[in-house]
């Protein structure tokens, strides 16, 4: 696998997971992830910043697509929202993938 392929690959790994946990916490609370959990002045507030921390390309996606599609933002938005998304899940991807790699390579999977 080439350098571009390893690269989106690992783009797709973080944006699944932040997919995947942002799911989870809708499925559990029947609300959507959304910023406003950084302003709960209780223990919910530590645990949004958690889900924030591994939830936020999803987020940020969701959000961009909205402003386009009702609020007629522009269009360079959208891209940079996605740019910034994509950086994130790319980052999240490393975490993950090093965690799974050490994993296997001390025979824990």
């Amino acid at each position: 696998m080439g350098d571009l392929g390893v690269f989106s690959y690992t783009i797709a790994v973080g944006f699944v997971a932040a997919g995947l946990i942002s799911s989870a916490y809708q499925l559990v609370t029947n609300r959507q992830v959304a910023f406003e959990l950084l302003y709960q002045r209780n223990a919910a507030a530590i645990l949004g910043v958690l889900t924030l921390v591994i939830a936020g390309p999803a987020v940020i996606m969701r959000n961009a697509i909205r402003a386009r599609l009702v609020e007629k933002r522009a269009g360079h938005w959208l891209a940079l929202s996605t740019v910034l998304s994509a950086g994130w899940s790319f980052f999240q991807g490393v975490f993950i993938l090093s965690i799974v790699i050490g994993a296997r390579s001390s025979g824990l999977i």
